[in-house]
């Protein structure tokens, strides 16, 4: 059984609870021990690196140094924004260490999109061996969304333009991942409090285009993004003149449903969009 550290982020213990469920759920069906990191704190997000450097990069520090205490050589982090301060994190503590070995704690440990991880070669083929209901009839587009691959000096992401892991983890349960432009555009983000004009054109755009490429479901993972693209639709809708709803899923919803996992279907009843319909009419 791998054993890999877990950095949740804030919104995984309140309004993203049900990614959190289904990324325990599916890590239980995989026998990938999940270990939360002990003591975690806010990494910061978008808003610290705005108002102070030495913050926004000390917040997450502070996660990488307790990771290594705890001898957690690798760490996931579900949300694209804790994700893209971890790494952030990670490159200053590694200059810090170039310059002075004895201050470069935390500087070692390996920092994974969840994405990135379950798409790793062996977890990729357990996945393949325990789908007992392919997802056959599910036409996703994949959206990364504009955090998790850059900047990709700061990511290391080596397809920071078009990614497909996510595609590939996609079709790995049996469904249908379509190509499309639009995998890094932005939705938006926590601009939908303050402009939520902004965001309606911004997701508008992204479901006009997952609609024209023949989709019928949306596949994301981070939770930021599923917030934009599942909760404003009825106004998407009605402003930008676009036949949805649409479903959106995380991937690991995906996989649970392919896994068989019963505690999948109250994941997905957690969205705002109901999934059920269009699963119904693929026979799922």
């Amino acid at each position: 059984m791998p054993t890999v550290g877990y950095y949740p982020g804030c919104s995984l213990e309140g309004t993203a609870r049900d990614y959190a469920a289904s990324i325990e759920g599916v890590c239980g069906r995989l026998g990938i021990d999940l270990v939360e990191l002990d003591d975690w704190s806010c990494c910061g997000a978008t808003a610290a690196h705005s108002l102070d450097h030495d913050v926004a990069i000390a917040l997450p520090a502070r996660n990488l140094i307790l990771a290594q205490q705890q001898g957690l050589q690798d760490l996931t982090a579900p949300c694209a924004l804790c994700f893209n301060r971890l790494k952030a994190a990670q490159k200053a503590l590694q200059k810090k260490a170039s310059q002075d070995p004895s201050a470069g704690q935390g500087a070692t440990v390996r920092v994974w999109d969840l994405v990135e991880y379950f798409s790793r070669p062996e977890i990729l083929e357990e996945i393949e061996r325990r789908v007992v209901r392919p997802l056959e009839g599910l036409r996703a587009v994949c959206y990364y969304g504009c955090m998790v691959n850059r900047p990709p000096k700061v990511t290391d992401a080596q397809a920071w333009e078009n990614p497909t892991n996510m595609d590939r983890l996609v079709q790995a349960v049996g469904a249908t991942a379509l190509d499309w432009p639009f995998k890094t555009d932005c939705c938006g983000a926590s601009h939908a409090v303050a402009r939520p004009d902004l965001v309606t054109a911004l997701v508008g755009k992204l479901f006009r285009r997952a609609l024209d490429q023949g989709a019928n479901c949306v596949v994301v993972s981070c939770q930021m993004c599923h917030a934009n693209l599942d909760l404003y639709q009825e106004r998407i809708a009605r402003e930008e003149q676009l036949p949805l709803p649409l479903p959106v899923f995380y991937f690991t919803d995906l996989i649970g449903l392919a896994l068989g996992e019963p505690s999948a279907r109250d994941w997905i009843r957690r969205h705002m969009v109901d999934p059920e319909p269009l699963l119904a009419s693929v026979g799922l």
